[in-house]
């Protein structure tokens, strides 16, 4: 039994490994000079190799044209790589190679300040809570139904809702957009909120936590006088919070990761969201590998601490939920 359980978990640790190691060479090459990612240095320290050659008091960096004899033909740089001097002649002896560990975290105020990821940020940022309070207020709401009361075609319905989650995207974009456009919220926030306000999976994952709440508790409410709302967020909600914090987090993920959408129903560039921001970006900078890893690592840094912060509460939440049917 031993053996097996080492067996899984070795391989889960070498599946999460797989995983982990771009998000890993992204965040290294984001801290390294885009000199050395431009020589090909796809290794994960941020390491400088270099030449440098002493003249006098000075220190010049340099890179090699031609070797004759005993002696190359350079081109010298400053600190700041400027060329100082091309086709130099000087003998091999006074070239110098180094090799330093250095991290250039001056990568994320450029690629910050390139273009507006501050107005960004904050639209994502208010895009995104706007969505999580909708979501947990409607799927509360539709969760409790489907969970606690009985009308007809209760289980229709549902089932309805739920093969809805197999309809990709890109089918219904231009339904939505016609319908937008008709509504004149296109190039607004209410664009970006409204539609998204819904979510089938919390509704799915309330249900399936509000079903395991005991009747008894709902019977002990209504005799003692409570009505379906407040049965709801007297009993319901606060034994469901690993549940709620769980579906919050998974949308303010989903609405900071939007692309598709916003990139279709938003044109001015003052409501762009992060996700569309960092695509214009990547076309301005697509030369510039440092910076476009620089702007990828910020860009989901609030989702992976997010993430560890109410890592606790995800877990506990499936460990109680989506067991009963």
């Amino acid at each position: 039994m031993n053996f097996n359980k080492t067996i899984t978990y070795t391989i889960l640790a070498l599946c999460g490994l797989v995983m982990v190691i771009p998000f890993i060479w992204m965040v290294t090459t984001s801290v390294k000079s885009q000199i050395e990612v431009n020589k090909g240095n796809v290794g994960f320290l941020p390491i400088e190799e270099y030449y440098t050659y002493t003249e006098g008091d000075k220190t010049y960096r340099l890179t090699l044209v031609k070797t004759e004899g005993d002696s190359s033909y350079v081109h010298l740089f400053n600190e700041k790589w400027e060329r100082v001097s091309s086709y130099k002649k000087i003998p091999n002896t006074s070239i110098q190679a180094n090799r330093k560990f250095k991290l250039h975290f001056e990568n994320f105020v450029e690629a910050f300040n390139k273009v507006p990821f501050g107005r960004y940020f904050l639209n994502t940022l208010f895009v995104s809570l706007s969505v999580v309070l909708g979501v947990i207020i409607t799927g509360s709401l539709a969760a409790y139904a489907f969970a606690t009361m009985r009308f007809k075609g209760r289980d229709f319905i549902f089932y309805l809702f739920i093969s809805m989650m197999m309809v990709p995207q890109p089918v219904y974009l231009i339904p939505s957009y016609i319908v937008l456009n008709h509504l004149g919220w296109l190039n607004t926030y209410q664009a970006l909120i409204v539609p998204w306000i819904a979510n089938i999976f919390t509704i799915f994952l309330l249900r399936q936590q509000f079903k395991t709440i005991p009747r008894d508790l709902f019977d002990a409410a209504s005799i003692d006088g409570c009505s379906r709302f407040k049965t709801l967020w007297t009993i319901v909600l606060p034994l469901s919070k690993s549940v709620i914090v769980t579906a919050a987090i998974f949308g303010f993920i989903g609405s900071w990761n939007s692309f598709m959408w916003p990139l279709i129903m938003i044109d001015d560039p003052e409501l762009r969201v992060l996700q569309v921001g960092l695509s214009y970006f990547s076309q301005e900078a697509s030369t510039q590998t440092a910076l476009l890893m620089a702007a990828s690592t910020f860009s989901i840094l609030p989702l992976v601490v997010l993430f560890l912060i109410a890592q606790k509460q995800i877990i506990a939440s499936f460990a109680s939920s989506g067991l009963k049917g």
